[in-house]
C-alpha cells in the first residue's frame, strides 16, 4: 500500500504545538507510517510558501492567518484544522477547549479563596475572548466582577515588552489584594508574574497567578514557578489525525469544530496561597491541608478550634461551597494527582500515601471528581509531560 504523503503546518516554536504534534506521532506509531513534511515554524507565520511544489494526500494544518488557509485549500487533498480560529469552517477542526480551561482555572482560584479576581490577556487571539467570556460568567454566577486587562502583544519586541510591563504593573498595583489572576497562557502568566516583581508585590501572597498550556520548562523557569491549566494536546492531536486518516481513506467527516476538555491544574508555587477572611475556617483550612495525608477527620480539625460541628459546616459551605469532609477528600485527589504526575509510585502504595485505605477507594474518589481513574490520569499527564 501507498505510504500517504501528509503536511503537519504546526509550528514547532511552543509546548502546545509540539503537544499537538506528539498525540499526532503516537497516532501514526499505532496505525501506520505517514510520510511527513513538518517545516519548521513560528506561531501565526504564514505557511502558504512552504506548500509551494508541495504534492500530497492530506494536511492537518494550524490555521490561524488566511493566507495559511487558501494555501492548504488550494493543495486540493483533505484537510483538518488545529485551529479555534474559524478561517477553514469546511472543514473539520479540533481544538482544547478553552471555556472549560477558563472554568478549571475559575474553580481553581475559587476554592483557594480568591474573591478578587482578574483576567489578563492578549488580543492577538480570538479564543482570549472566549476565555474571559466564560471566566466573567462564571465570577458573575459567584456575584463578583473580575478586573482585566487584554492588549495586543508582540512577543519579538523587547521594547513592547518595557512598556506593557509598566502598564501591566499598574494595573496590578491598583487591584484589591489579594487577588488571583488567570493569564491567557503561560507566557502571558510569566509575564505578569515579572510584572508582580517590577511593582513589588508578592506572589502569591498579594497575587496569585494561573496559566494556561502547562509548558513544563516556562513554568518552572518563572519566579515563583507557575501554576497552570494543562490542556490534553496529545489527544487533540491524536483525533486530528484520527479524522485525517479517515479523511484520506475515503470517508466523509463533518465539518465544525470538536472540543477536548483539560486535564486540570498542575498546581505550582505561583498559586499556594489560602485567601479566606474567617480565621476560623483559614485555621481550619490549614490544618487539613497539611495533614490530608494522614488518617485524620472531621473530628481531627474541631480539635483545633473553637467551633461546633455544624458551625464549621455551615462557614465551610458558604465560603467554599463544600463540607470539612469533603476538602479533606478533595485535598487528598490533589496530592495524588501530583505524585501520580511526580513520581511512578504503585497505585496501591500511592493510595496508603495520601491517607487513602485502598487503590479501590482511590479509584472511586477519582471517578466522582475527574471522570477518570488514577493509572488513566498518569498516562495522559506523563503523555504531555514528554512534549
Amino acid at each position: 500500500m501507498k505510504t500517504p504523503r501528509v503536511a503537519l503546518l504546526v509550528e514547532t516554536s511552543n509546548a502546545y504545538a509540539r503537544g499537538l504534534l506528539s498525540g499526532i506521532a503516537e497516532y501514526i506509531q499505532q496505525h501506520g507510517s505517514w510520510s511527513i513534511y513538518l517545516p519548521e515554524s513560528r506561531r501565526a507565520d504564514a505557511m502558504d510558501g512552504r506548500l509551494r511544489g508541495w504534492k500530497g494526500d492530506g494536511i492537518i494544518v494550524r490555521a490561524e492567518d488566511p493566507r495559511t488557509a487558501r494555501a492548504a485549500l488550494s493543495c486540493g487533498c483533505p484537510i483538518v484544522d488545529l485551529s479555534a480560529a474559524g478561517l477553514l469552517p469546511q472543514v473539520p477542526a479540533v481544538h482544547s477547549d478553552v471555556r472549560a480551561e477558563a472554568a478549571t482555572a475559575f474553580d481553581h482560584l475559587w476554592e483557594r479563596g480568591f474573591r478578587n479576581l482578574g483576567f489578563c490577556g492578549v488580543s492577538n487571539y480570538h479564543w482570549v475572548r472566549w476565555q474571559l467570556e466564560q471566566f466573567r460568567k462564571l465570577a458573575g454566577k459567584a456575584g463578583i466582577q473580575i478586573a482585566q486587562y487584554v492588549k495586543p502583544f508582540r512577543l519579538t519586541r523587547a521594547r513592547g515588552w518595557a512598556d506593557d510591563r509598566r502598564a501591566l504593573a499598574s494595573w496590578l498595583r491598583q487591584l484589591p489584594k489579594p487577588v488571583g489572576i488567570f493569564a491567557c497562557y503561560d507566557l502571558r502568566g510569566q509575564q505578569v508574574l515579572d510584572a508582580c516583581r517590577f511593582a513589588g508585590l508578592g506572589v502569591p501572597d498579594d497575587v496569585a497567578v494561573l496559566g494556561v498550556d502547562n509548558d513544563v520548562v516556562r513554568c518552572s523557569l518563572s519566579d515563583p514557578p507557575l501554576s497552570s491549566v494543562a490542556p490534553n494536546t496529545t489527544r487533540v492531536g491524536f483525533l486530528a489525525a484520527e479524522l485525517l486518516s479517515q479523511l484520506m481513506g475515503g470517508t466523509k467527516i463533518a465539518s465544525g469544530l470538536r472540543l477536548v476538555p483539560p486535564i486540570g491544574v498542575i498546581a505550582r508555587k505561583s498559586t499556594d496561597a489560602l485567601s479566606i477572611g474567617d480565621p476560623d475556617v483559614a485555621a481550619a483550612l490549614h490544618f487539613i491541608r497539611e495533614n490530608c495525608c494522614s488518617p485524620i477527620g472531621v473530628e481531627q480539625v474541631l480539635a483545633r478550634i473553637s467551633l461546633s460541628r455544624r458551625t464549621l459546616e455551615s462557614r465551610f459551605m458558604r465560603l467554599l461551597g463544600r463540607t470539612p469532609h469533603s476538602e479533606i477528600l478533595r485535598c487528598r485527589v490533589e496530592r495524588a494527582k501530583q505524585l501520580l504526575s511526580d513520581t511512578d509510585l504503585p497505585i496501591k502504595t500511592l493510595a496508603r500515601r495520601v491517607g487513602v485505605c485502598t487503590p479501590e477507594y482511590l479509584s472511586v474518589l477519582f471517578k466522582r471528581t475527574l471522570g477518570t481513574t488514577p493509572s488513566a490520569y498518569r498516562a495522559q499527564y506523563q503523555s504531555i509531560r514528554q512534549t
